[in-house]
């Protein structure tokens, strides 16, 4: 079965890094997250930088901060994540029920890191945002 990555791109990250850390993601999701409970919450220091990482259903979903994104941080959002993504295709989706909700997807995780920053943890608020959003924007 193949996964889908969700990985976010960090601010502050010079282009030639990019794909560094795309493999590096890759690499640590294919070393660790085979036969991983759904939402088992699995953490990775590299670089100074902390990652956070789980499955939900196929989809892979990768958290990397620094600083005050620490482990815990991260942790955070990433419950809140995957929390949102749930309730989006209405449980731990697969391959297909994903690529159906991308749009909304990608509408709320914008609600929820806007430029980098955790910039919304409410489940109601985000809600409340995404309805606010012209159709247009689906």
């Amino acid at each position: 079965m193949r996964s889908i990555d969700l990985c976010f791109r960090f601010n502050g990250v010079p282009a030639e890094e990019r794909l560094t850390w795309r493999s590096f993601l890759v690499k640590l999701g294919a070393e660790n997250l085979k036969g991983v409970k759904n939402e088992e919450l699995l953490v990775a220091c590299h670089k100074s930088v902390y990652i956070v990482y789980t499955m939900l259903g196929d989809v892979s979903i990768f958290l990397v901060g620094k600083d005050e994104y620490d482990e815990l941080a991260l942790a955070e959002a990433i419950f809140i994540i995957t929390g949102a993504v749930k309730d989006i295709c209405g449980k731990p989706p697969t391959e297909r029920v994903f690529l159906d909700k991308y749009g909304r997807i990608c509408l709320c995780l914008d609600e929820i890191v806007w430029n980098g920053l955790l910039e919304n943890t409410d489940k109601d608020r985000i809600k409340r945002l995404i309805r606010l959003k012209p159709p247009s924007e689906f």
